[in-house]
């Protein structure tokens, strides 16, 4: 058994509006160096530059309304502040709506910014300040 595995494998959301969750991850995640390692026409997975698999973000569409992920939350890492803020400039230009522009968060001791993508889920990028 390796004991080196991620915290994570890899977690997925199924949209309303693929075509416009998919522009505003895609967008977003680039700003991190996290690429669609895996693509088609009805699914993407993105994982980190250069990278495996793991850990990897999907996307897919919802194939019933009642099955849409709605008001779910993920974080993905930034390197440096510089990053959290292109990232939110880049999902509110690709149709994300901003929650909270880029700034330290003490509570967290992180540089964060938050979006909603179409769903109202809950997109933050996060620079870890300990």
């Amino acid at each position: 058994m390796t004991t080196n595995l991620p915290f994570m494998h890899h977690v997925g959301f199924y949209a309303s509006d693929f075509e416009a969750s998919q522009r505003i991850f895609t967008a977003a995640l680039e700003t991190l160096h996290i690429t669609a390692g895996y693509r088609t026409d009805s699914f993407v997975e993105f994982w980190p530059e250069g990278g495996d698999d793991t850990p990897s973000f999907a996307l897919e569409p919802a194939d019933d309304p009642s099955k849409v992920t709605r008001r779910a939350h993920v974080a993905f890492s930034a390197p440096h502040r510089a990053a959290v803020d292109a990232f939110h400039e880049a999902a509110v230009a690709a149709g994300a709506v901003s929650r909270h522009a880029p700034r330290f968060w003490p509570e967290y001791r992180a540089y964060c910014a938050f979006l909603r993508d179409p769903d109202q889920n809950n997109i933050e990028a996060l620079h870890k300040e300990l």
